[in-house]
């Protein structure tokens, strides 16, 4: 079994945040394959299913992004799932916009989503998909960025790295993460 959890914070307010491509990565995998977060868990909303054989779980966090730890942690006690079977998508400022990067380990980087899963697994090592949101061009404050819509100029690219982001997160059912690693960093 393998779990995919995407970060982001809960509520309509936040729905189309840049802070919050880990759900879209999410929503986009349940909406290729007609899915929905049928079960409201572990403080966050989730669902079980197959893809090629591979028993996954998607996890969206409902604990808000400094508290994601708190959803993850108990949902790997209850299916006692290791590290290396987790893969957690979350915004990256310090990549291009659309950019993805896959690694198996890493800091936080001052995310505070990823410091919180650190935090409660008591462990770097766990898979990442970083998803590039890019700095923001004019000062501004990292939270207002993170906090804002992508502009419609960046729609375009946005839509096309979600689709390789879920391809990857697919890839990585059928293959070991170093092999989708090598493949999708490029």
């Amino acid at each position: 079994m393998k779990c995919i959890v995407g970060l982001g914070n809960p509520g309509i307010k936040y729905r189309q945040t840049k802070h919050n491509v880990g759900f879209m990565v999410v929503d986009e995998l349940l909406e290729r394959h007609g899915w929905t977060l049928n079960k409201s868990k572990f403080k966050g909303h989730l669902t079980m299913e197959t893809i090629e054989g591979e028993k996954v779980i998607l996890l969206q966090p409902q604990t808000f992004m400094n508290l994601s730890g708190e959803s993850l942690r108990p949902l790997m006690d209850f299916y006692n799932l290791q590290p290396d079977e987790v893969t957690v998508v979350y915004d990256d400022l310090d990549l291009p916009l659309g950019k993805i990067k896959l690694r198996q380990t890493g800091g936080h980087g001052g995310h505070n989503g990823v410091r919180s899963c650190i935090e409660q697994l008591g462990t770097k090592q766990f898979n990442r998909l970083r998803f590039g949101i890019g700095r923001p061009d004019t000062p501004m404050s990292v939270i207002d960025y993170v906090l804002g819509k992508f502009d419609e100029n960046d729609q375009d690219t946005f839509k096309q790295s979600i689709d390789h982001a879920a391809d990857a997160l697919e890839a990585w059912l059928k293959q070991p993460f170093p092999k989708v690693m090598n493949e999708y960093n490029k």
